[in-house]
């Protein structure tokens, strides 16, 4: 074992289950489920992924305990007919056999499991929803409701309050019977359980009212405690509440939490704590990116008492210490992008019982394995992106910027099996995609040679580093981990070489691999030549440049001292890339205006809900003005010229012009390549630009195609 992390990876308790170490893989939706809505091969796989890679204890994801009203990812038709859940529920004792066969795929790997038990309540994180019989601890009308997040309620009479203890122990009971080791009752961010936790929905008069806290916590308690008399002592019973919440007068304060908590805690075996904020429609699940776009002076708008220090990570921590002050019986954690550095470090303190991780394990399954046999180098780091996050609140299945293989564990498309033959592939091109080709093909037993013309690998990552203010160092790291694997897979990396026939003779590859980077296009405009327009290309080169002499978080220090760009900017082009770069220009006190000639459903294409949702309002704060629906006409002295969506012809002034759409794939090469090596295949944004995780997506699958 590690010594570096002797606190992290010993044997831990949670009542009466003995963890294998100290890291708790929380819940988080995946909608891996079969069509019927039950567990099926696919979902086994990947929980079966999780506990093979090492992690201490592993709860499987939110799960209704009612259906359909339990859930809140869930299909319904225009008409609010509905569809299907893409959301897991477990009321219905049919359902028993398909969650056994989970809960032992789990334990063949020697990982104790829980189940998280969950019921929507009001929460309509997606929006989708329709209006349905939704009722919690009290009724809200629609300007009543406090964020945009959820949907109109009714509030429970006294004899559905105790329908709902016995909903809820039933399907805890199910998790029982079906062979998990503990269940976790999950009544925190805006969840049915919270809304008796909370006094901003608690409005009641009985004795599950918000008079004191025996009344507010009552529900919960009762949950907890029926689930233990009904499945018995070996049974771990924890549950996952906030301890506060924000931005609303009528919040849980951290003090009340802290209460609430003992309370709790004399009947359950550990805690998982959160917080809340209300107006923001992820809440505080992932606190880290409420970060995003902010600027120093902002600062002060963000919820006191967490701790901000580590850009987000770590941010929930003080909740739990609040807790530890007065609760010492049963174990107490949380979940907040913590690394496993801060995690031994937490528990060192005392500050944690456990480490709760989601995030860091969907990039890395086998992150609790690597620890422990030291091979911290070969851990895929996770990006905070939340792009996993983003695919749940479009209610599709969830995926990972940089594990392309999650949730595809069984795909043959993406399983590394050896390879029956063994070949000689090689591979134009060293960024994410190309990096991913090579080294998933010389996993499987192939002979690879890779070839960069730059200097360095990676592609335009270092680039975005730049502009990815709180993913800056983690897109660093993961292109060490890239270059990293290559070696130790035995790529023979080639940089500054161009490859041409001479190298393809020299090479004699039976397999050609072009990830070459996307071509540029022209602003093809009257005046798109102008010295004041920068295009990609221009941008991209200068970029490069300084990247030689500066690292991405120096060239970010540096362009807040001085940028070769004029006080008044005009970003064409309102997709995910111009939008970054209006806000890295904002940042550095530039006047912005952004185009886009498209509609204004294009607008921030690419970027996820939450990032978005935070986005336009500080855009706007910031005096940024964003036209779609123009016509691009010319390139004047005195600025761009376009004509709106109304058919006037508008001058906007800027010193320069930057432009952001001129991508197109990059099929010259390649065609010149597969003349010569019929097995060629062209990836990445050469085929068709893109994002990271489709890089990552296509060099996983041509590599294991081979």
């Amino acid at each position: 074992m590690s010594q570096q992390f002797t606190r992290l990876l010993e044997p831990g308790r949670i009542g009466p289950v003995t963890t294998r170490n100290h890291i708790i893989k929380t819940a988080n939706g995946t909608s891996f489920m079969d069509e019927d809505q039950t567990v099926g091969d696919r979902q086994i796989a990947y929980y079966e992924s999780l506990a093979r890679g090492g992690v201490g204890f592993l709860t499987v994801e939110s799960c209704g305990v009612e259906y359909p009203l339990g859930i809140q990812h869930v299909h319904y038709a225009p008409d609010g007919t509905l569809i299907a859940g893409v959301q897991l529920h477990f009321d219905d004792d049919k359902f028993i056999p398909t969650y056994a066969r989970l809960a032992a795929a789990i334990h063949k790997h020697g990982c104790p499991c829980s189940l998280q038990l969950q019921h929507a309540g009001a929460w309509n994180p997606t929006g989708l929803l329709p209006k349905r019989d939704t009722a919690v601890s009290s009724a809200f009308t629609k300007e009543e409701l406090p964020g945009p997040d959820f949907s109109e309620c009714r509030a429970l009479t006294h004899s559905e309050v105790e329908r709902q203890i016995d909903i809820w122990a039933s399907a805890a009971e199910r998790v029982y019977k079906a062979g998990f080791d503990a269940v976790e009752i999950n009544h925190g961010t805006c969840h049915q359980g919270n809304t008796f936790l909370s006094r901003v929905w608690n409005k009641r008069e009985d004795e599950y009212g918000a008079q004191n806290f025996e009344n507010r916590t009552r529900f919960l308690r009762n949950c907890i405690a029926e689930t233990k008399r009904r499945c018995g002592p070996g049974f771990a019973v924890t549950c996952l509440m906030n301890i506060c919440e924000f931005r609303h007068p009528l919040a849980t304060t951290m003090a009340e939490g802290v209460e609430m908590a003992a309370l709790v805690a004399q009947v359950a075996d550990g805690i998982n704590c959160r917080a809340h904020s209300y107006g923001h429609r992820g809440g505080l699940i992932q606190p880290d990116r409420l970060l995003y776009p902010i600027y120093p002076e902002d600062m002060g708008d963000l919820p006191e008492g967490l701790d901000w220090s580590r850009q987000g990570k770590g941010a929930t921590v003080p909740l739990v210490e609040a807790v530890k002050q007065k609760v010492k019986n049963i174990p107490i954690w949380t979940a907040c992008r913590i690394d496993p550095d801060m995690g031994e470090e937490y528990l060192r303190k005392g500050s944690l019982d456990f480490v709760g991780m989601t995030r860091r394990l969907l990039a890395d399954p086998e992150l609790p394995n690597k620890l422990k046999s030291g091979h911290l180098e070969d851990i895929r780091w996770c990006h905070g992106c939340l792009y996993c996050f983003d695919c749940r609140n479009r209610n599709k299945r969830l995926e990972c910027r940089v594990n392309a293989v999650l949730g595809r564990e069984i795909d043959p498309k993406y399983m590394l099996t050896p390879a029956k033959t063994r070949k000689k592939v090689l591979v134009v091109g060293g960024g994410p995609g190309g990096m991913e080709a090579a080294r998933v093909a010389a996993k499987r037993g192939h002979d690879v040679v890779l070839y960069e013309k730059a200097g360095r690998l990676g592609g335009l990552i270092p680039t975005a580093a730049i502009v990815k203010d709180l993913e800056t160092d983690d897109l660093g790291i993961f292109v060490r981990y890239q270059e990293t694997q290559l070696q130790k897979e035995g790529v023979s990396v080639h940089l500054k070489t161009e490859v041409t026939p001479d190298v393809i003779a020299q090479e004699k590859p039976d397999v050609v691999i072009v990830s070459a980077g996307l071509a540029y296009t022209k602003f093809d405009i009257p005046g798109g030549t102008d010295p004041k327009v920068l295009t990609a290309a221009k941008l991209h080169q200068q970029l490069k440049f300084f990247a030689k002499i500066f690292s991405p978080m120096q060239i970010q220090k540096l362009t807040k001292l001085y940028m070769p760009v004029g006080k008044n900017v005009v970003v064409v082009g309102g997709k995910l890339h111009g939008c970054e770069l209006a806000e890295f220009l904002v940042k550095r006190h530039r006047n912005v205006t952004m185009v886009h000639n498209g509609p204004k459903s294009e607008l921030g294409e690419g970027m996820t809900v939450d990032d978005l949702e935070n986005l336009w309002p500080w855009l706007k704060k910031k005096h940024v003005k964003i036209l779609t629906d123009v016509k691009y006409e010319r390139v004047t002295d005195k600025g761009l010229v376009v004509t709106d969506k109304d058919g006037k012809s508008v001058t906007l002034e800027a010193d320069n012009i930057i432009t952001t759409q001129d991508f197109a794939a990059n099929t010259e090469l390649f065609d010149k390549l597969k003349t010569m090596i019929p097995e060629s295949y062209n990836i990445g944004s050469s085929s068709n630009p893109g994002l990271i995780v489709d890089a990552i997506r296509d060099g996983v699958e041509v590599g294991c195609a081979l």
